[in-house]
């Protein structure tokens, strides 16, 4: 039978647990209800590709609001300042809207010096491309300037940083240790996490993990002042929730208000620590609240993922719950960044469990 109660409701069943027969239950009144659960320390599951660690062979392609300086050569007044459409459409002479979207530079040369010949005895174009706007990266969070950057040039992970003011530096000890939570930073690149793990790069001055940024990459560095925890999966409503003292298991789902019909409970995942190298438990939490089972103490941070029923992805509970709550962080910093009509490329908004295809 599926458990389909709100967890708040279990709460005020909990007492009744005690009637039953003899053996050790969970009483949210008690002064020691939790206890540590059993966690595993996993390893790098996905190395740093060779090949992150090297420029994108791949030409600049150009999109919507890049510049670019434009001249048919000898053909006096024809220099001009011009700009890629929102549509992608460029304009230039009597030529009508060229679609310039995912188009190289050189390859948009050749394609208006054939249309020009139109008007122009074997024209030959100069093009310039002035700045680059369609091209980005994001950088959120405890830098001295967060926002989102044009990628003019090729550039790595300390680059971007470096680009948006560096880590932001407290006022008091003019340091950024107690500023910058490197544990749970990470890059998003179409959708997903990449290996980068920033407390080596950062700290520790491992280049291995200082790669080449592409378009629509996102880093986040979360401060470590936050102190939250967050509740995630098939959950009502997945969120990150304000971290009490002795927090445990069963009052952090309370706080995502309840689990959804097709919860897996008997597999609930706590991650813990770095995201590159965590910590993770698997713990039965349909049997602590059937006071089968004591309860599970939790600490800041912490991210509690409640499967779905069948829903493990190839890559596990684990994938899962760090996929999972590096969208939602992106999806929420992203939102406010403040930029119109932006959002990261390849992010799926989608917080909920993962679907076995995934």
């Amino acid at each position: 039978m599926k458990f389909t109660a709100l967890i708040p409701c279990c709460l005020a069943l909990l007492n009744a647990c005690s009637l039953m027969k003899e053996q050790k239950k969970f009483d949210a009144r008690a002064q020691d209800t939790s206890t540590d659960a059993a966690f595993t320390q996993t390893k790098r599951q996905e190395p740093i590709h060779p090949e992150w660690l090297k420029p994108s062979p791949k030409p600049y392609t150009l999109g919507p609001g890049d510049k670019l300086e434009i001249e048919i050569i000898g053909e006096t007044g024809t220099r001009a300042d011009t700009f890629v459409t929102p549509d992608s459409k460029l304009y230039f002479d009597l030529l009508p809207g060229i679609d310039v979207k995912g188009k190289p530079t050189t390859q948009l040369r050749e394609e208006m010096e054939k249309m020009l010949t139109r008007y122009y005895k074997q024209p030959q174009v100069s093009l310039t491309l002035r700045e680059v706007s369609s091209q980005r990266v994001w950088v959120l969070g405890r830098v001295n300037s967060p926002g989102i950057y044009p990628l003019n040039r090729p550039m790595r992970v300390l680059d971007a940083v470096t680009q948006a003011g560096g880590l932001f530096a407290s006022s008091f000890t003019g340091t950024t240790e107690e500023l910058a939570d490197l544990s749970h930073s990470f890059l998003i690149r179409g959708g997903k996490m990449l290996p980068v793990d920033f407390q080596k790069l950062i700290r520790e001055g491992d280049m291995s993990q200082n790669i080449y940024i592409e378009p629509d990459d996102f880093i986040y560095l979360p401060s470590s002042m936050t102190n939250e925890i967050y509740v995630l999966g098939a959950v009502t409503e997945p969120r990150p929730v304000g971290f009490m003292n002795e927090m445990n298991l069963i009052t952090a789902l309370g706080r995502g208000l309840g689990i959804r019909p097709e919860a897996d409970l008997t597999h609930v995942t706590i991650v813990r620590g770095s995201l590159t190298e965590p910590k993770i438990a698997t713990v039965n939490a349909r049997d602590i609240i059937q006071g089968k089972a004591t309860n599970v103490r939790l600490e800041p941070g912490d991210i509690v993922y409640v499967p779905g029923s069948g829903s493990m992805s190839p890559g596990g509970f684990l994938h899962d719950a760090i996929n999972t709550f590096t969208r939602l962080v992106a999806a929420n910093e992203g939102n406010s960044a403040g930029a119109p009509n932006a959002t990261p490329i390849g992010l799926n908004l989608n917080i909920g469990p993962s679907s076995p295809t995934q």
